[in-house]
Order: structure tokens, then C-alpha cells, then sequence
């Protein structure tokens, strides 16, 4: 079992591989998300592991397209609670520190933090442990690194200040992909879609009030312009319900009513 992840040993996505699938897990590092999901599609790997959502920072739209331009499917999610920590070369200060790098995300959960060192550069980078990892293998002084303890411990680094992400109560959403329907072992609690509605006054509305009839609780809706169809959206929903057959019968109304109906995937719910 060979399963993909944005970033590299002590990244979050990292961790989250290891604790779903086990420790002997051959993971996969790759750069981006998009090279993540085409791992997928193409059949380089089994499975992926891909960050959608943040209890602070909210969520990453641009993977949401990813699942759909490459047809991937989501067959579970974990929630991960994340503890942000600054760490550097040993024998340093923070008042050592001159600039900090991390992924976006990361410095944004972070953020508040950095008020009180004003002189600090914050920078953006392409992940939490590749940061750590360059710092500790080019011996960079004055440079520190977002990341988790785990990959202060991987690259001998020293931690400055632990647990400064604004919100101590702070988790990131994950989904679990694969490249195909997977077939129901159990029955779903809840499911990803995407719906396509025409371009009509109350549309939106419209379709809310349909979900709400058939008692399935939307726990997240976002909306992207479809590009062949101007001024015509498509809803990234994540939707909860106690009844299957009855969020079956409320897809098909849907339909009849002129929606299109992709589904990203059903599953359980994470805890």
C-alpha cells in the first residue's frame, strides 16, 4: 500500500498517513496537491491524504477542484489537531529570529503570535516540514520554521515557543482519496457533492430549502464559477444525515429539478 501527501517526513499530511493507515505505511512525498491527486489518478499510488479544511483558517477551495478535475473519490476523512510550533537551529533566540517561513496556512494560524515580534519577516512557503528540514541541512541561522514537534525531532531542531497558533482548540479536516468508487462496506453518515444549478433567481434558495425538507444538514457549502457556463455556479457541499435512503431520494429531487449531481464521495463521519 503506497499512499500520497503533500509535503514531506513531519508534515502534518505525514502524520496523518501514518496514524490512519498505520506506521508501516510507505508514503509518498510529493511537492504539490495537484501532483498529489494526479499520483492518484494515474495509479502511482493506492490512496492519498489531502488537507480541506481548517478550524481557523478555513477551507483550501483549490484542492475541492482537484477532486473533481481528476475524478477522485473520498472514502473517509480524519480531523487532526494541530499544534503550531517555532523551532530553529539549537543555540538561538527568538530575538535571534529574523524572518520565519511556512505554509500559508500555517503562518496565518499563527499570526496573532507574531504581533509582539514586529521585526519578524513572515514568508510563505510550499510546506511546514521542508522548511524545518532546509534550515537543519544548510545550517540557517536568523531563519525559523512553523512546524510540528515531530519535525523538530526529525531534524534536530530547537523549539522556540510551542503551541502559537491563535486558537489553541485548532484541528485540520482531511480527506482520505482514492481513484475509485470503493462500493458501501457500511451505510454513510455523510457525503461530499457537487450541484450544479441553473442560473435563476432563488435557485440557491431553492435547493437549500430542498435539503433542509429531506433532513440532511449542510456542514459546509462553497461555490466556483463554471468556466463553460458563465455566470453559472457549481456548490462544494459536505452534507450530514441520519436516513441514507432519504438523502438518496433528496440527490434524486435534485436532479429532477435540474440539478446536476456529482458525488466526491459517502462516508462516515471523523471524529
Amino acid at each position: 500500500m503506497k499512499v500520497a501527501i503533500q509535503g514531506i517526513p513531519g508534515s502534518f499530511h505525514h502524520q496523518v498517513a501514518l496514524n490512519y493507515f498505520g506506521p508501516q505505511t510507505e508514503v509518498a512525498p510529493y511537492r504539490t496537491f495537484e501532483e498529489v491527486a494526479g499520483a492518484v489518478a494515474s495509479g502511482k499510488v493506492d490512496y492519498a491524504v489531502m488537507a480541506i479544511e481548517n478550524s481557523i483558517a478555513g477551507a483550501i477551495l483549490p484542492n475541492y477542484e482537484l477532486i473533481d478535475r481528476y475524478g477522485l473519490y473520498i472514502f473517509a476523512e480524519y480531523y487532526l489537531p494541530i499544534s503550531h510550533h517555532l523551532m530553529a537551529l539549537p543555540g538561538q533566540q527568538i530575538e535571534d529570529i529574523k524572518e520565519v517561513r511556512s505554509h500559508p496556512m500555517a503562518i496565518l494560524q499563527c499570526k496573532k503570535f507574531f504581533q509582539q515580534y514586529p521585526g519578524i519577516l513572515l514568508q510563505d512557503d510550499v510546506d511546514t516540514a521542508s522548511v524545518a528540514k532546509r534550515i537543519s541541512e544548510e545550517k540557517i541561522k536568523g531563519v525559523a520554521a512553523i512546524a510540528s514537534k515531530t519535525a523538530a525531532e526529525i531534524y534536530h531542531l530547537e523549539i522556540l515557543a510551542t503551541d502559537i497558533q491563535t486558537v489553541k482548540d485548532n484541528f485540520t479536516r482531511f480527506i482520505l482519496l482514492q481513484k475509485d468508487f470503493p462500493g458501501l462496506k457500511e451505510v454513510p453518515e455523510k457525503a461530499s457533492l457537487k450541484i450544479i444549478i441553473s442560473n435563476e433567481k432563488g435557485s440557491l434558495a431553492k435547493l437549500l430549502t430542498l435539503m433542509s425538507d429531506f433532513d440532511l444538514n449542510l456542514t459546509k457549502i462553497q461555490s466556483i464559477p463554471v468556466m463553460e457556463k458563465p455566470w453559472n455556479y457549481a456548490f462544494f457541499i459536505d452534507t450530514e444525515f441520519d436516513d441514507y435512503e432519504k438523502y438518496k431520494i433528496a440527490l434524486k429531487a435534485i436532479e429532477e429539478k435540474g440539478g446536476e449531481v456529482r458525488i466526491f464521495g459517502e462516508y462516515h463521519k471523523g471524529r
